[in-house]
Formats: structure tokens, sequence, C-alpha cells
């Protein structure tokens, strides 16, 4: 598993990131193989398609996004950044959620938090 500034040294990598992928829309894309006609051209359609994005885990302590690359047989953590605490707070508020359940996409600041992090 990488941290911040291991991925920050992984330019292929950080290329890769999808910042628009969802959870939903991953498990739509890769997982949802009975729903095709609600996925609007998002299925995984060729073997060995994957997605690389970031995800929160509401439970984690400290506060973190985890960059995940999903396929339709697996989905792997491939880095961890801790992230500010309020930006956390903001997306599941947003989401109208409990805290500490879910897992959520990024909010638009803290993907722009992140890209500035990571130099892009």
């Amino acid at each position: 598993m990488m941290d911040e500034e291991a991925l920050k040294n992984r330019r292929d990598l950080l290329a890769e990131i999808d910042w628009d992928m969802t959870p939903e829309r991953a498990v739509e894309t890769y997982l949802e193989w009975g729903t095709g006609w609600s996925r609007k051209g998002h299925a995984a359609t060729v073997p060995g398609q994957e997605s690389l994005y970031f995800v929160v885990y509401a439970w984690e302590e400290p506060p973190q996004a985890t960059l995940v690359r999903r396929n339709s047989q697996e989905m792997e953590e491939v880095a961890k950044i801790p992230v500010p605490d309020s930006m956390v707070r903001g997306i599941v508020e947003r989401e109208g959620r409990k805290p500490g359940v879910g897992v959520y996409a990024l909010s638009d600041d803290l993907k722009q938090w992140l890209q500035d992090r990571l130099g892009l």
C-alpha cells in the first residue's frame, strides 16, 4: 500500500486516475451484470478493463482518501492519503448519512485538494 509520497512518484498511476468515478458507478460498471439497461454504456465489456479512483471510507481514523483499482473480479486498495476531517464530515453530511458508516465519492473540494497535494 502506497502513501502520499510514494504515489506522487508514480506518474503512470496518477495519469490513470478517473476523477469522475464513484463507488456507485464502479459497482454498476463492474459488478451489476443484471442491470445493463440502466448503465447507459458504462458496463465493463472487455476482459481486463479496470478503473483507478478514490473513495472515502467514513469509518477510517484518521480520515483518508483511498485509491482503489476495481475490475469485474476484484478491488485492490492501492494508496491511502490522510485528508482533512472537515472534508470527510462535509461529504457524509452532503449525503445525509450517519457518520462512521459508508463508502463515499469525493466531493469537488476534496478532488481539488488531492490533485493539489499530488501535484496535478
